[in-house]
């Protein structure tokens, strides 16, 4: 076994070089950037095939982000994932509203998850933005039904909720949303993944 000797400063642009070498195929301009991170985050090829993008998602998170949007999180892990020093250069910042209270009594009360009261916490709250969905099924079940409703209307949903309950059926429901998306079909995902498709997009905006 060989190890390189990769100085600590330059590991990132190896493991990319590495990534870029051992893709299964080639992958479209603007979408390979994220297909990338996603995959440098995981260290699993199976997302090169399994992320799925609707026409033009790519261009409006950009645009998104540069007039100011905001994220909203399913989970604090994704939160804290996102590079929100960068997102911050354009005014934008990450909202999760899985530890507020009002949310933790909204489910006792429903008989819901947290994760979905915190949707309907995001509705209320009112104003457009970017939805990234990295761990709660529950919680893009609810995004759809909201959206199909008319109560909330999202710029994208990055929809990427990991599991093996609702999770692949969760990401086949907001494909049908009407809205921008980038999923990751199948049980696959994570917060770490839905800061990692943020991230790569914030990381490519000229």
């Amino acid at each position: 076994m060989e190890i390189e000797n990769v100085l600590p400063f330059d590991i990132e642009r190896r493991s990319f070089e590495i990534i870029e070498s051992e893709l299964p195929h080639e992958i479209e301009g603007t979408l390979k950037p994220i297909v990338m991170r996603v995959i440098h985050t995981t260290a699993d090829f199976d997302y090169a095939d399994s992320l799925c993008f609707s026409d033009g998602v790519v261009g409006t998170l950009k645009r998104a982000i540069k007039n100011g949007a905001d994220i909203v999180t399913d989970t604090q892990m994704a939160k804290s994932g996102v590079n929100k020093p960068r997102l911050a250069l354009y005014g934008g910042k990450v909202r999760c509203y899985m530890s507020d209270g009002d949310v933790a009594a909204m489910a006792r009360e429903n008989g819901t998850t947290r994760a979905a009261a915190s949707m309907e916490k995001a509705a209320r709250e009112g104003g457009r933005a970017i939805f990234a969905i990295g761990n709660a099924p529950t919680a893009l079940i609810k995004l759809c039904e909201l959206i199909k409703s008319g109560e909330i209307e999202p710029i994208a949903v990055i929809g990427v909720p990991v599991g093996f309950v609702n999770a692949a059926q969760s990401k086949e429901l907001i494909m049908t949303a009407g809205v921008p998306y980038i999923v990751s079909r199948g049980r696959k995902g994570g917060s770490n993944v839905a800061a990692a498709i943020c991230n790569a997009v914030l990381y490519d905006i000229d």
